[in-house]
């Protein structure tokens, strides 16, 4: 056999596709070195002219991520949103609305019992907080510092918790809560475009609190977060029920051990739904999956039916899904909520932070009983595609 000769790869075509791969990678390198540096100077800059931009008149609890997808920050955000709410904190969740065509300065998604909105409008991530934050008051904006003066003087907030906060640095925080996935870790711990991280891994240290979401009970701790000075803590995304896409019927979740299921999808880590069924006991046979933040149309859902399966999808995307547009086929939405482990202690935490920090009173702003009561928001099929 002449040199090369029945080997893969080893001729021109393997040696000029080698060449493409390094050259692509090491171009990709190249552009995260600048992604990287400018990511940096501008945290910088921020840092050192933020005396300038002044502080909101009320505590600013931020929630964001160091990676790009999904890593549980919405879910978060609203977890300790309600939770505050529910101590009698006057509370109000404040997000830029991606995906959204509004461009007000300020748009009231939720007052905290009505929603005022739709997905068309703020985008699908700010309806997901105000379905799990009922009576927690929801804006969007592109300036959350515009949003957050709104929030104080439209709603008498003492506490404005940011969804996807960490690089929003015109708005100054006073806690910062880093969300990781627990599967995916930091990636190849690289910037953009190069790796999954939006900055330098040298971000974390200015967290006050890092968040570890869904890890696997094997999990092997992210290597370099235990040098870090940030408080840590873990949480899971926990199933909680069934409906179906019309909000009609509701499913108990037993009903998915040994069943043969489909998955639609357009999230950014549709893995993690995946796992969630299978650790139920569903078999996912087929999947439908789309990207982050996807704009359903009728002809997404074609031939749903013909499959003869049980769909499931998620309540982000439900609220893209008109019921009309299911026909006969059977799609379920899978209930979840965030568990925060040791979730009280971690509240007292922020609470006596924010207290040091001479950022709340020493009582809640309004009495406990009445933040207590917490009326459900309308279902998420209610609250509307268009504009």
């Amino acid at each position: 056999m002449t040199p090369g000769e029945g080997a893969p790869g080893a001729g021109p075509r393997g040696v000029l596709r080698s060449v493409g791969r390094g050259l692509g990678a090491g171009l990709l390198r190249i552009a995260a070195f600048f992604y990287g540096a400018a990511a940096r100077a501008h945290r910088a800059w921020m840092r050192r002219t933020a005396g300038r931009r002044g502080r909101l008149a009320c505590a600013v609890v931020s929630v964001g991520g160091l990676t790009v997808g999904g890593a549980g920050k919405t879910p978060m955000a609203a977890c300790i949103a309600l939770g505050l709410h529910r101590r009698g904190w006057r509370v109000v969740l404040a997000s830029r609305g991606y995906g959204g065509r509004d461009r007000s300065a300020v748009s009231v998604v939720s007052d905290g019992s009505h929603v005022h909105s739709t997905v068309s409008r703020s985008g699908d991530e700010s309806l997901v907080l105000a379905a799990h934050a009922p009576g927690v008051p929801v804006l969007v904006g592109r300036d959350r510092r515009v949003v957050g003066h709104h929030a104080v003087a439209a709603f008498d907030a003492r506490i404005v918790v940011l969804d996807d906060g960490f690089q929003h640095h015109r708005l100054a925080r006073d806690v910062d809560v880093v969300c990781i996935d627990g599967e995916a870790g930091l990636g190849n711990r690289r910037v953009l475009p190069a790796g999954p991280l939006r900055e330098p891994l040298g971000a974390l240290r200015l967290a006050d609190w890092i968040c570890v979401v869904d890890p696997p009970d094997d999990a092997v701790p992210i290597e370099g977060l235990e040098a870090l000075a940030a408080g840590r803590i873990r949480a899971r995304r926990r199933p909680v029920g069934l409906r179906s896409i019309d909000g009609g019927s509701t499913r108990a979740l037993e009903s998915l051990d040994g069943a043969r299921v489909g998955l639609l999808a357009g999230i950014a880590r549709p893995r993690s739904v995946r796992r969630t069924l299978e650790a139920l006991g569903a078999r996912v046979v087929v999947e439908r999956c789309f990207a982050d933040h996807h704009t359903y149309a009728p002809e997404d859902l074609g031939g749903l039916a013909d499959t003869k399966l049980d769909w499931i999808t998620t309540e982000k995307d439900a609220l893209k899904i008109l019921p009309a547009w299911v026909g006969e086929a059977r799609l379920w939405v899978l209930r979840i909520e965030m568990e925060i482990e040791g979730g009280e202690r971690f509240l007292d935490r922020i609470e006596s932070d924010l207290r040091a920090r001479g950022r709340l009173s020493r009582t809640a702003a309004v009495p406990a009983g009445e933040a207590a009561d917490v009326r459900p928001l309308p279902p998420a099929r209610t609250l509307g595609l268009g504009g």
